[in-house]
């Protein structure tokens, strides 16, 4: 019997043709949307910068993931990772020892080098740059160094012309990974901070007169730009807004006695110094490396994250993307990190980083 003679039946199986490839078209794009994985990052507003220029390249490279960042703080990045609030805490601090021994499913991997800037705010200086020391801004932040031109700071800068004007010294409100690297330094360079204050993304801060908080790099940035006489630890990715802002860089001593300024050729000597030091875990610290030529306020950025991830899927987005990061072809290429003032992982600690990436499932 010729089907021309059945127009109903034809069309009938027309219809049903058009429906099954609708209900196919459906569940593959249902599929595709089950695919699709969200990767949560929130913490360090030193590392956020970077972040930020990750994000649209690694879209086009895996259009599959959904990766989002905020910056809330280290302390905050931190406790995110440990609640399972985000796949990744982003931190310029590793976690303390009784937080790695009670989280073992939880850690910290290195995904670039850093380093923080001491700057101030001091009208009239006529573009001398100031030198600073340990001693020097561990007196200033403990109150027993209250002018410009008090004898200490003075003696650092002969022939500058110093103010007799009240230091205004500025700290992070939150708990911050540029607080733990700059009270390290404090901590490394004078006995009586390390016996009184110590180091931490929060410590207690001795009361000071005239003293001000700041939440996050920008917000530690303007608040410096707004007050006069005043001085702060701002994290290098914001060395641009320091620049637009007519705020001036001090020059930091190291153990060598030599005053420097973070460039990639002194923050990479002070990694190079210490990165063989580096334990399988990662955990340690870069301030205050040994050398002539390196910077003392140098840290890595951390990935903080658990090796058990919600699902499978979960997990290999997240190896995907964290082995994206820390590849010279991928996140620590020069075209991210110079922009931030940021250097790429020496291969022994990428490959450190890669053994850490690898315990995620």
């Amino acid at each position: 019997m010729s089907a021309s003679r059945h127009p109903a039946r034809i069309a009938l199986l027309r219809a049903l043709g058009a429906a099954a490839l609708s209900l196919g078209l459906l569940a593959t794009a249902l599929a595709a949307e089950r695919a699709d994985v969200s990767l949560k990052e929130t913490g360090s507003t030193l590392l956020y910068p970077l972040f930020e220029l990750w994000i649209p390249d690694y879209a086009r490279a895996a259009p599959d993931v959904s990766l989002t960042a905020a910056a809330t703080g280290s302390g905050a990045g931190i406790a995110a990772a440990l609640s399972g609030g985000a796949q990744i805490g982003a931190s310029d601090a590793y976690m303390t020892d009784e937080q790695a021994e009670q989280n073992r499913e939880i850690l910290d991997i290195p995904v670039a080098i850093s380093a923080q800037t001491v700057n101030y705010n001091i009208p009239g200086l006529d573009g001398a740059g100031l030198k600073l020391d340990g001693p020097v801004l561990a007196g200033i932040y403990a109150g027993r160094i209250q002018e410009w031109d008090a004898k200490p700071v003075a003696a650092l800068n002969p022939g500058v012309r110093l103010p007799h004007r009240p230091i205004v010294p500025i700290r992070r409100a939150e708990a911050s990974g540029d607080t733990f690297i700059f009270t390290q330094f404090l901590d490394f360079s004078t006995q009586a901070w390390e016996n009184e204050v110590g180091y931490g993304t929060s410590v207690a801060w001795p009361a000071v007169r005239g003293e001000r908080t700041a939440t996050g790099n920008e917000g530690m940035v303007r608040a410096l730009a707004a007050t006069p006489y005043s001085v702060a630890y701002v994290g290098v990715s914001f060395r641009n807004e320091i620049a637009r802002a007519g705020l001036g860089t001090a020059r930091l001593e190291n153990q060598s006695g030599k005053f420097l300024l973070p460039t990639q050729e002194t923050i990479g000597r002070a990694a190079s110094a210490l990165d063989s030091r580096t334990p399988p875990d990662e955990r340690l610290s870069l301030v205050f490396a040994p050398g002539d030529e390196s910077y003392p306020l140098v840290n890595y950025e951390y990935a903080v994250v658990s090796t058990r991830q919600a699902d499978p899927r979960m997990a290999a987005a997240l190896r995907r993307f964290l082995l994206w990061a820390v590849s010279l072809q991928g996140g620590n290429a020069p075209r991210y990190l110079d922009a931030v003032g940021f250097i790429p992982l020496p291969d022994f600690i990428r490959a450190l980083s890669e053994s850490q990436i690898d315990a995620i499932k």
